[in-house]
Protein backbone atom coordinates (compact mmCIF):
# COMPACT_ATOMS: atom_id res chain seq x y z
CA UNK A 1 0.00 0.00 0.00
CA UNK A 2 1.24 3.48 -0.87
CA UNK A 3 0.06 6.43 1.18
CA UNK A 4 0.97 10.01 1.99
CA UNK A 5 3.38 10.08 4.93
CA UNK A 6 1.97 11.96 7.89
CA UNK A 7 5.15 12.06 9.98
CA UNK A 8 8.75 11.43 9.01
CA UNK A 9 10.53 8.84 11.11
CA UNK A 10 14.12 7.67 11.30
CA UNK A 11 13.18 4.82 8.92
CA UNK A 12 12.06 7.34 6.28
CA UNK A 13 15.31 9.26 6.69
CA UNK A 14 17.41 6.09 6.43
CA UNK A 15 15.60 5.09 3.25
CA UNK A 16 15.89 8.55 1.68
CA UNK A 17 19.62 8.58 2.46
CA UNK A 18 20.00 5.47 0.27
CA UNK A 19 19.09 7.64 -2.72
CA UNK A 20 20.62 10.92 -1.51
CA UNK A 21 23.16 11.31 1.27
CA UNK A 22 22.81 15.11 1.28
CA UNK A 23 20.82 15.67 4.49
CA UNK A 24 20.31 19.37 3.76
CA UNK A 25 18.79 18.57 0.37
CA UNK A 26 16.53 15.91 1.91
CA UNK A 27 15.36 18.35 4.57
CA UNK A 28 14.66 20.98 1.90
CA UNK A 29 12.62 18.86 -0.45
CA UNK A 30 10.68 17.03 2.25
CA UNK A 31 9.57 20.45 3.52
CA UNK A 32 8.49 21.56 0.03
CA UNK A 33 7.01 18.38 -1.35
CA UNK A 34 4.96 15.31 -0.64
CA UNK A 35 6.49 12.22 0.94
CA UNK A 36 4.81 8.93 0.11
CA UNK A 37 5.52 5.67 1.87
CA UNK A 38 5.16 2.08 0.73
CA UNK A 39 3.88 -0.11 3.55
CA UNK A 40 4.43 -3.88 3.53
CA UNK A 41 3.42 -5.98 6.55
CA UNK A 42 2.98 -2.78 8.63
CA UNK A 43 6.56 -1.67 7.85
CA UNK A 44 7.80 1.25 5.74
CA UNK A 45 9.86 -0.36 2.98
CA UNK A 46 9.87 2.41 0.38
CA UNK A 47 9.66 6.18 0.05
CA UNK A 48 9.06 8.57 -2.82
CA UNK A 49 9.23 12.36 -2.60
CA UNK A 50 7.74 14.62 -5.25
CA UNK A 51 7.61 18.39 -5.65
CA UNK A 52 6.01 20.74 -8.14
CA UNK A 53 8.98 22.43 -9.82
CA UNK A 54 7.19 24.37 -12.57
CA UNK A 55 3.59 24.81 -13.61
CA UNK A 56 2.24 21.42 -14.69
CA UNK A 57 5.53 19.67 -13.85
CA UNK A 58 6.07 17.24 -11.00
CA UNK A 59 9.59 16.13 -10.12
CA UNK A 60 10.36 12.85 -8.41
CA UNK A 61 13.24 13.99 -6.20
CA UNK A 62 13.79 10.86 -4.11
CA UNK A 63 12.86 7.22 -4.57
CA UNK A 64 14.26 4.55 -2.29
CA UNK A 65 13.42 0.98 -1.37
CA UNK A 66 14.78 -1.03 1.55
CA UNK A 67 17.65 -3.14 0.16
CA UNK A 68 16.00 -6.32 1.47
CA UNK A 69 12.89 -5.51 -0.60
CA UNK A 70 14.58 -4.39 -3.82
CA UNK A 71 13.85 -6.31 -6.99
CA UNK A 72 10.26 -7.03 -5.97
CA UNK A 73 8.56 -4.29 -8.00
CA UNK A 74 8.15 -1.78 -5.17
CA UNK A 75 10.14 0.96 -6.90
CA UNK A 76 8.24 0.39 -10.14
CA UNK A 77 4.91 0.57 -8.29
CA UNK A 78 5.96 3.82 -6.62
CA UNK A 79 6.98 5.35 -9.96
CA UNK A 80 3.60 4.43 -11.42
CA UNK A 81 1.90 5.92 -8.34
CA UNK A 82 3.79 9.21 -8.81
CA UNK A 83 2.80 9.30 -12.49
CA UNK A 84 -0.87 8.74 -11.59
CA UNK A 85 -0.62 11.42 -8.87
CA UNK A 86 0.78 13.83 -11.46
CA UNK A 87 -2.04 13.05 -13.89
CA UNK A 88 -4.62 13.62 -11.15
CA UNK A 89 -3.00 17.02 -10.50
CA UNK A 90 -3.27 17.93 -14.21
CA UNK A 91 0.50 17.82 -14.68
CA UNK A 92 1.84 17.51 -18.20
CA UNK A 93 5.29 16.24 -17.27
CA UNK A 94 7.05 14.18 -14.61
CA UNK A 95 10.81 14.65 -14.33
CA UNK A 96 13.50 12.81 -12.43
CA UNK A 97 17.26 13.12 -12.13
CA UNK A 98 19.63 10.28 -11.36
CA UNK A 99 23.35 9.68 -11.43
CA UNK A 100 25.17 8.48 -14.53
CA UNK A 101 26.32 5.43 -12.55
CA UNK A 102 22.80 4.34 -11.56
CA UNK A 103 22.44 1.73 -14.27
CA UNK A 104 19.48 0.00 -12.60
CA UNK A 105 17.69 3.28 -12.03
CA UNK A 106 18.22 4.43 -15.61
CA UNK A 107 16.86 1.12 -16.87
CA UNK A 108 13.80 1.25 -14.59
CA UNK A 109 12.85 4.83 -15.47
CA UNK A 110 13.13 4.14 -19.19
CA UNK A 111 11.07 0.96 -18.85
CA UNK A 112 8.37 3.11 -17.24
CA UNK A 113 8.31 5.52 -20.18
CA UNK A 114 10.80 8.20 -19.16
CA UNK A 115 13.10 9.60 -21.85
CA UNK A 116 16.52 11.14 -21.35
CA UNK A 117 16.26 14.91 -21.60
CA UNK A 118 19.62 16.38 -20.56
CA UNK A 119 22.83 15.84 -18.63
CA UNK A 120 24.08 18.16 -15.89
CA UNK A 121 27.81 17.57 -16.29
CA UNK A 122 29.83 17.32 -13.05
CA UNK A 123 26.72 17.82 -10.87
CA UNK A 124 27.84 15.31 -8.24
CA UNK A 125 31.41 16.62 -8.26
CA UNK A 126 30.14 20.14 -7.53
CA UNK A 127 27.41 19.33 -4.99
CA UNK A 128 28.74 16.36 -2.99
CA UNK A 129 31.87 16.48 -0.88
CA UNK A 130 32.55 12.74 -0.94
CA UNK A 131 32.90 10.69 -4.13
CA UNK A 132 29.96 8.42 -4.95
CA UNK A 133 30.49 5.06 -6.65
CA UNK A 134 27.80 2.75 -8.03
CA UNK A 135 28.34 -0.34 -10.13
CA UNK A 136 32.08 0.35 -10.14
CA UNK A 137 31.50 3.74 -11.80
CA UNK A 138 32.16 7.14 -10.26
CA UNK A 139 28.96 9.16 -10.19
CA UNK A 140 29.78 12.50 -11.78
CA UNK A 141 26.84 13.64 -13.89
CA UNK A 142 23.11 14.05 -13.26
CA UNK A 143 21.00 12.49 -16.01
CA UNK A 144 17.61 14.20 -16.32
CA UNK A 145 14.71 12.13 -17.61
CA UNK A 146 11.09 13.04 -18.18
CA UNK A 147 7.81 11.54 -19.23
CA UNK A 148 5.29 13.49 -21.26
CA UNK A 149 1.85 12.76 -19.81
CA UNK A 150 0.04 14.32 -22.76
CA UNK A 151 1.21 11.64 -25.21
Amino acid sequence: MIRLCERLTEKHEVLMSLADDNKMAINDYTQRGNVYEFILDSEVVGVAVSIMTRPNTLELVNLAVDPEQQGKGIGREMIRFIIETAKASNCHTVTVGTGNSGIGQLKLYQQEGFRMKSIDTDYFLKHYAEPIYENGIRCKDMVHLEIDLLR
